[in-house]
């Protein structure tokens, strides 16, 4: 006698399964897009801004669209403030900054992960202590020291108390402790001393890591703010956060000058962010590695 059997349900089941996963699919990159539009808005509306006429602006700030569309607003950042002089500070500082982080951030974080000394704990202890200490409670006392041994108002100022962060120390200290011992014993092995271990062999490995600390570094350093407000007055020593922050508090004279401040502001941001573009998939992978063992 023959068994009656069902066999199309499963299939159902199965293409009820595949449509679901579609439409969730679907309602995801939605999601996505509408919150990613959300926060491209406000770069469109400084892109169209610095567009536009004053009258324009001053009437329109939030159109996106400039009537007529103007390139005066960059013409007046040239030749009427002093952001080439603002931005050549800024290139030094974050450079040398950059340079020095990921130099000492790195040698930190291998002594941190590999040799064995009296007080490391404590060492590290602090490291992660100063981490969730708040930068503006360390302004005053940073200016009293930059006073006292008189880097007040010069460059060595702006880039010598930067030049090492606590949270560089701690990801490179991450993932220096997922690279295998073994490929450090063998370097020994060939008479190699702990510095050319470190340079010749576990830093090459680093490279995820080394992006992403070059990343953070260059944006932390070209944004910094608070820093340069404490450290620097005279204006030949600006750098592109204080010179904008001088636009914007009036120092060109009356009226809002939506073009000008948002044209100079979109110039600013443009070198982050190409940097972060081309960079990004090494900076994911590299936070992803050095979290492994966080």
């Amino acid at each position: 006698m023959a068994v009656l059997t069902d066999r199309p349900a499963p299939v159902a089941r199965r293409g009820d399964r595949g449509t679901r996963a579609r439409v969730n699919r679907v309602l995801g990159y939605a999601v996505l897009i509408f919150f990613g539009l959300v926060f491209l808005y406000p770069f469109v509306i400084q892109l169209g801004n610095s567009l536009k006429t004053e009258p324009d602006a001053a009437a329109n700030p939030l159109s996106p669209f400039p009537d007529p569309l103007t390139l005066a607003g960059f013409e007046r950042i040239f030749s009427g403030t002093n952001f080439p002089l603002w931005l050549g500070n800024s290139l030094l500082v974050t450079v040398l900054v950059t340079l020095g982080r990921v130099f000492l951030d790195s040698l930190a974080g291998y002594a941190l992960a590999r040799l064995r000394f009296r007080g490391r704990a404590g060492l590290f202890a602090a490291v992660i202590a100063v981490m969730a200490v708040p930068g503006v409670v360390l302004l005053i006392p940073k200016f009293l020291v930059l006073k006292q041994i008189g880097l007040y108002d010069s460059y060595a100022g702006l880039i010598v108390p930067l030049l090492a962060d606590a949270a560089g120390v701690f990801i490179m200290k991450q993932f220096f402790e997922s690279i295998p011992v073994s490929v450090e014993e063998a370097a020994r092995i060939d008479g190699a001393g702990v510095f050319r271990t470190f340079w010749s062999v576990v830093l090459p490995m680093a490279r995820p890591a080394l992006i992403t600390l070059t990343i953070l570094s260059f944006q932390g350093s070209w944004n910094e703010f608070p820093h340069s407000l404490v450290s620097v007055q005279d204006p030949d020593l600006f750098t592109l956060p204080r010179g904008l922050a001088d636009l914007v508090s009036g120092s060109l004279g009356k009226g809002t000058q939506y073009p000008l401040k948002l044209g100079a502001a979109l110039l600013a941001t443009i070198p982050v962010a190409v940097l972060f573009v081309i960079f990004q998939r090494y900076f994911v992978r590299g936070a992803n590695e050095g979290a492994d063992k966080g």
